[in-house]
């Protein structure tokens, strides 16, 4: 029998994810030593492997097959564009993905003038704006401290993720419309799916289950 792999997005995320597949009957105790260098942890009994890797890189690890499964954020899942199947939304990490800025700019956005908008979701605010709104935009690419590129003058408004929405607050930037709502996703491997059926499709009835048993 083959390894199936996992690719677990670092972070709170992967703490989560490794919660739920231990639930499932899946533990790791490899995974459990937090001075461990190792890159590849595994469960020789019932023969998976996971491996901790950025976020952004998740979905390129399933697409590619150098991992069966993946763990990661709909908003990742959604900037990769990767060829994978989606198959739970584990609902973890809920949040939404917002078009916000000044309380002045909610007009310009009615009216759909030609705005700056500044993210580090290029591929997710041009989805938005050019095919969902129809709105022509001027897309700003940046890595961090968003909030900032209104308050400079940098860009009209953002495309961020809006958590409890505090640092918008603080900032004096406000939620002005909702783009689409993100949680935690299990991906898939197109082949792997083909290949490794009975075994892959049991565990997303496992995670299913467990999932239900959580809303009861």
């Amino acid at each position: 029998m083959r390894y199936l792999t996992v690719a677990l997005a670092k972070g709170r995320l992967a703490d989560k994810a490794m919660d739920l597949f231990e639930r499932a009957g899946i533990s790791c105790e490899e995974m459990k030593d937090k001075s461990s260098r190792k890159l590849i942890f595994t469960n020789e009994e019932l023969k998976i492997r996971f491996f901790l890797a950025k976020a952004n890189d998740v979905p390129t690890y399933v697409e590619y097959g150098a991992a069966d499964i993946g763990i990661a954020g709909k908003d990742t899942i959604l900037e990769e564009g990767r060829k994978l199947y989606e198959v739970i939304d584990l609902g973890m990490g809920r949040c939404r993905m917002c078009v916000c800025g000044p309380e002045s700019a909610r007009e310009r956005l009615k009216h759909h003038e030609l705005i700056r908008v500044a993210t580090k979701y290029p591929n997710i605010a041009k989805d938005y704006f050019y095919n969902k709104k129809h709105q022509t935009v001027e897309i700003i690419k940046l890595n961090g401290s968003i909030e900032l590129a209104p308050i400079v003058g940098l860009s009209e408004v953002i495309v961020d993720i809006v958590e409890t929405g505090s640092t918008l607050k603080e900032n004096g930037l406000v939620v002005l419309e909702e783009v689409c709502p993100l949680s935690a996703r299990m991906v898939v491997n197109q082949v792997s799916m083909k290949r490794e059926n009975a075994r892959i499709t049991s565990l997303i009835q496992t995670f299913k289950q467990l999932l239900r048993e959580e809303s009861i």
